[in-house]
């Protein structure tokens, strides 16, 4: 692994450089901040901002607005938290491209590796049988659209469509394409978002925006953290951007900053175009579901369209992270992985058969896939595991004098104390 120092001070800037070999040619493929920005944006857009108005009704546009505003604060410290661990670890390994799982188990042993994976497993799991069953589902309504048709092709179809398409086109395309769809996918979700929030602004109703109920907060809290989460591809954009910590935090920060803004602005128009009354629907156990609503055209034939159009992408750009993200797990547990397109198919039957499996059997998982994916899991590994690791290796760090570990949260220990305070918080109150 070779070091790159800037020549205008002490700070490291890569660590070592992406080569690949390719047509008897070795090139440098040198990520981008824009690329990786896009990644961790894409992976976080995704099935939480279409259940999101569902759990946050309840308390109003204020209350939920500042929760959200402070999950995404927890979350961003512990995503650079994650950097950081995978940044020194890959300095003591002497290696790029470590998987999370890899990164407990340096750190903190075998058995809090073993609760790391089953945590991480179920919830990559639980999310692709969420984005595979929604995705298919929008398919098959637009197929049906277009051909005229009501309720006449089976469920299975638009699930299995899915999985091949774009399961297909992770399976076959190289990483840089895969780097440019992506992003393309994410210009496309922002700009059918802008789309949305022009004709959504149209319906808002300024009363609505008055109600405030801050008790029924806490229900929403786990939608937030599993909206909020792209935790997952750190590791990735850690090795696309070659170790440079200032181009790593950046993407980061803009990543999840770009999401958060989609996610206030749309929980705003579409709890402010909804009458007040409708929340005593949902506390007759009924959820109001505003994607549904929305696609049916209630509010317009051009705005159910672009919900279409948004929520599919959405789903896409997320399924696209979730994917990257058992890749590297498995990579972890089985590293002799052959890198042949044809050899890996094994691997990726692994990670996409499931999901499909259980979305064709299932059509309704959607939003049980979404509460199963849960405030545990997220907890567990945005949380808790971040901030041991973190407290390890700086401790270790005082104890040897040579060592370099690079800090790229401030706070110190009280930081790291906060952290897992607020996750068994979490984890006890639901």
């Amino acid at each position: 692994m070779k070091t790159v120092l800037n020549p205008n001070s002490l700070d490291v800037t890569r660590l070592f450089s992406n080569l690949e070999l390719y047509e008897n040619k070795l090139t440098h493929q040198q990520g981008s901040v824009l690329g990786s920005t896009a990644l961790i944006a894409g992976t976080t857009i995704g099935a939480g901002i279409l259940a999101l108005p569902a759990v946050t009704l309840p308390s109003g546009v204020v209350p939920s607005t500042v929760l959200l505003i402070g999950v995404w604060l927890y979350a961003l410290v512990s995503g650079l938290l994650i950097a950081e661990v995978a940044l020194n670890a890959m300095r003591r390994v002497g290696r790029p491209s470590l998987g999370l799982l890899v990164m407990v188990e340096r750190t903190l042993g075998s058995l809090a590796a073993r609760i790391a994976g089953g945590a991480y497993l179920f919830l990559h799991y639980a999310l692709l049988v969420a984005y595979v069953s929604q995705g298919g589902d929008i398919l098959v309504s637009a197929t049906e659209k277009l051909l005229g048709l009501h309720h006449v092709l089976p469920t299975w179809i638009g699930t299995t469509t899915f999985t091949l398409l774009f399961g297909g086109i992770l399976y076959l395309g190289r990483e840089k394409f895969i780097e440019k769809l992506n992003s393309a996918f994410v210009a496309i979700v922002l700009t059918s978002f802008v789309g949305l929030l022009f004709l959504g602004v149209t319906h808002i109703n300024i009363s609505s925006f008055f109600f405030q109920d801050w008790k029924a907060l806490p229900p929403a809290v786990s939608v937030m953290f599993v909206a909020l989460f792209y935790h997952n591809v750190i590791p990735t954009i850690v090795t696309q951007l070659e170790g440079d910590a200032r181009k790593i935090r950046q993407s980061i920060v803009v990543g999840s900053a770009i999401p958060l803004i989609m996610f206030l602005a749309w929980n705003a128009v579409i709890l402010g175009s909804i009458n007040v009354d409708a929340i005593q629907v949902t506390a007759s156990g009924k959820t109001f579901d505003p994607l549904h609503i929305l696609q049916s055209g209630s509010a317009g034939y051009s705005l159910g369209i672009l919900v279409s159009i948004f929520s599919e992408f959405a789903l896409v750009t997320s399924f696209i992270g979730f994917v990257y993200g058992l890749l590297d797990f498995f990579k972890d547990i089985f590293p002799s992985t052959p890198q042949g397109s044809s050899k890996r198919l094994p691997l990726y039957s692994l990670i996409l058969v499931p999901p499909m499996s259980l979305s064709a059997l299932n059509p309704n998982i959607f939003l049980a896939a979404l509460d199963y994916a849960g405030t545990f899991s997220i907890s567990v590994l945005g949380g808790i595991l971040p901030a041991l690791m973190s407290w390890k290796q700086r401790q270790e760090q005082e104890e040897d004098l040579h060592s370099n570990v690079q800090p790229l949260v401030p706070g110190g220990k009280i930081t790291l104390i906060v952290m897992i305070g607020v996750a068994l918080v979490v984890i006890m109150g639901t």
